[in-house]
């Protein structure tokens, strides 16, 4: 009994002791990751001098080679085809911005003005576009779901015809839960998806009616990130169908088409959201050519590694978008979106998370990969290009770790984990943040569609179980409501805009880099294990899994 004893306890002061060293080894890593690092990467990466950092521009070439630079001094090896680069072609496509729409066949024409009331551009590699007399439709919300046993394009052929759609889904207008996920919304609410399903039912123009509250930003917000050039993936499946435009409305300027069309336009729009719903066809015609430029252009994913040791041949995968929109003329005075909470504060976040685990006194298991995409802005493209021409194997790909505009409020008690509930990767969020002394919380807003709107999402459609931890909404001093008043506000004043400036003299810099930490101490976790998290039963992502895991 007393060997047993004597047994036992020897290993519990071990298992202390191992504990312990870990802690330590871990601060000397978690120390390195601090405002001072932070402030500079930050007062680069979102300059004036980076212009924005748009792709396929010289703001880009500064963007890339600062983090080459960075990635090389921290002593991280290139990951990338061509040294730390993964070459990205694609097409960039600008339409004439001076295009009007004509809407004809109803009570009065209409004539809608580029950016005020509608805004647009085709996906065609054509130099001109020209759209005329083409009978509308209004096919609901757009959508063709199988799963959710929905289809707006039932019963009516709409080859050559123009689709007018609303924005968000079924479920959001009701909160029912028994239509698709209640008020959260799902990927079929998603602007891609829409003009997507259109392109693939043959339409020949897709507009979609602009709504604060269900596109979960203002117009504002889609001028400025449809005002400039569109890039597309080469070869990308939309430029080969015969959709000639992809278009927003203003809500103004839908109820105008529903007026001249002699219907009501609460009434019909609320009959879009009850099942059974029917196309409407408007009897009326748009209208509309203009001038479309086309230039094939390359731009760059950065890849850097740092290798693990006897797993070295799996990885995790920490992203940040390097790009933002560049400089846009239309805006007078200050002209460049220099982008810095979305997504410098990301891009700095994947250098001091880098530098972190090169501090480590014994280096993890796993290799660790900091892929810093391209193109995010333009529909996510960079990381859907890396998930279907991957540097290294998705199957031996454990998780990715997404880092996409972080917190400059303060502490919070909480971290957002946008799609909370989908995968195994919560749990090992929750466990460091408890370490904290926090907890981890779903996307306050669901609604809104975070989950389906930044790098993860290719990487969750491809099947790799991947956490978006986002910025926390309970505010260390000020409590919820505070927190989520002023994540409201900034994406009304400063989202998509040119003053989405870096204040360092505004900025509260605390709860940036703790969330930082967790981001870190995370994926450390994840790659000091042999395990391969999964995502959740029910999950949509979790068969594509299990075919590449050969379950």
């Amino acid at each position: 009994m007393f060997r047993k004893n004597h047994l036992s306890a020897l290993i519990i002061l071990f298992a202390c002791i191992s504990c312990n060293v870990e802690e330590k080894g871990l601060e000397k890593a978690l120390v390195s990751i601090n405002a001072d690092d932070m402030k500079n990467h930050l007062s680069v990466l979102a300059s004036d001098e980076f212009q924005g950092r748009a792709p396929a521009t010289p703001g880009e070439e500064k963007t890339i080679a600062y983090l080459a630079e960075q990635f090389n001094r921290i002593g991280l090896k290139p990951a990338g085809e061509q040294d730390f680069f993964q070459e990205v072609s694609l097409v960039k496509l600008t339409a004439d911005a001076t295009m009007k729409m004509d809407i004809t066949g109803g009570k009065q024409k209409l004539s809608f003005a580029f950016s005020d009331d509608f805004i647009g551009g085709t996906p065609q590699l054509s130099d001109f576009i020209r759209i005329n007399d083409s009978e509308i439709i209004f096919v609901g919300y757009g959508i063709k779901s199988p799963e959710y046993q929905w289809n707006d394009y039932e019963g009516v052929d709409v080859r050559g015809k123009t689709v007018l759609m609303l924005v968000n889904d079924p479920g959001y207008a009701t909160s029912d839960t028994s239509l698709f996920d209640g008020k959260a919304m799902t990927i079929y609410g998603r602007w891609t998806y829409k003009f997507e399903e259109a392109a693939r039912q043959g339409a020949q123009a897709a507009i979609i009616i602009h709504k604060t509250d269900a596109a979960a930003y203002p117009w504002a917000v889609v001028q400025n990130s449809w005002s400039g050039p569109a890039y597309y993936l080469i070869g990308n499946e939309i430029s080969r169908s015969d959709l000639q435009l992809q278009s927003w409305v203003t809500t103004e300027s839908a109820k105008k088409m529903f007026e001249s069309a002699g219907l009501d336009y609460d009434r019909i729009t609320g009959s879009a959201s009850i099942r059974g719903f029917k196309p409407i066809r408007m009897n009326l015609k748009a209208s509309v050519s203009f001038k479309n430029q086309t230039e094939y252009v390359k731009s760059n994913n950065v890849a850097a590694l740092w290798p693990g040791t006897d797993r070295s041949d799996e990885y995790i995968i920490y992203t940040a978008h390097w790009d933002h929109f560049g400089v846009n003329p239309a805006f007078e005075g200050d002209s460049i979106l220099n982008g810095a909470v979305d997504n410098a504060t990301g891009t700095a976040a994947l250098l001091e998370i880098a530098e972190a685990f090169t501090r480590l006194p014994e280096r993890q298991n796993r290799s660790i990969l900091f892929l810093s995409v391209t193109c995010e802005e333009q529909g996510l493209l960079g990381s859907k290009y890396y998930a279907e021409n991957p540097l290294f194997p998705l199957n031996k790909t454990a998780a990715v770790i997404n880092m996409d505009g972080l917190n400059i409020s303060g502490r919070t008690k909480d971290m957002t984990i946008v799609g909370f509930g989908n995968s195994e990767l919560d749990d090992y969020a929750v466990t460091v943040l408890k370490k904290y002394g926090r907890y981890a919380t779903p996307d306050p807003s669901p609604e809104k569609g975070m989950y389906f709107r930044s790098d993860h999402l290719n990487f969750a459609l491809a099947g790799v179980p991947s956490l978006y931890p986002s910025k926390g909404i309970d505010d260390l001093e000020h409590g919820k409501e505070w927190g989520l008043a002023e994540l409201e506000k900034w994406i009304e004043d400063h989202y998509h805009k040119p003053s989405d400036n870096y204040e360092p003299d505004i900025w509260k810099f605390d709860g940036m880099i703790e969330d930082i930490k967790v981001f870190f101490e995370i994926g450390h976790k994840l790659s000091i294990t042999d395990r391969f998290p999964n995502w959740s039963p029910g999950s949509p992502y979790k068969p594509v899994r299990d075919r590449m895991m050969g379950k």
